[in-house]
């Protein structure tokens, strides 16, 4: 055999594992850089942590909702928060009634 014939031949025999190697490394950098990766591990954090937040003000809201929901029920509503409800939303009141009006950050 010749020179040329031996380094031929090596050279198709390490053609596989370059190959299986270059996938290895592609691999390696997709689970370190990938967008499911290492790296982003830490911003997932973070935006799990936003996302309770938000989580927790909704609930608070939804369990307000839920409040005046029950208050506002036929069965059993409350007198003074049907009132209210009446006059706001049909601007309803009584001749001698003075109206304030207020701001909605001035609600809260």
């Amino acid at each position: 055999m010749t020179q040329r014939h031996k380094l031929r031949k090596s050279m198709n025999r390490a053609v596989g594992p370059a190959v299986a190697v270059i996938a290895v490394l592609a691999m390696i950098g997709y689970i370190i850089f990938g967008p499911t990766g290492l790296y982003a591990w830490g911003d997932y954090s973070q935006s799990v942590e936003k996302k309770r937040v938000v989580l927790s003000e909704l609930a608070k809201k939804e369990s307000e909702l839920e409040n005046r929901v029950n208050l506002l029920d036929r069965r059993r509503v409350d007198p003074d928060l049907a009132e209210e409800y009446v006059r706001e939303k049909l601007g309803a009141y009584h001749p001698d009634e003075v109206i304030i009006p207020l701001e909605p950050a001035a609600k809260r």
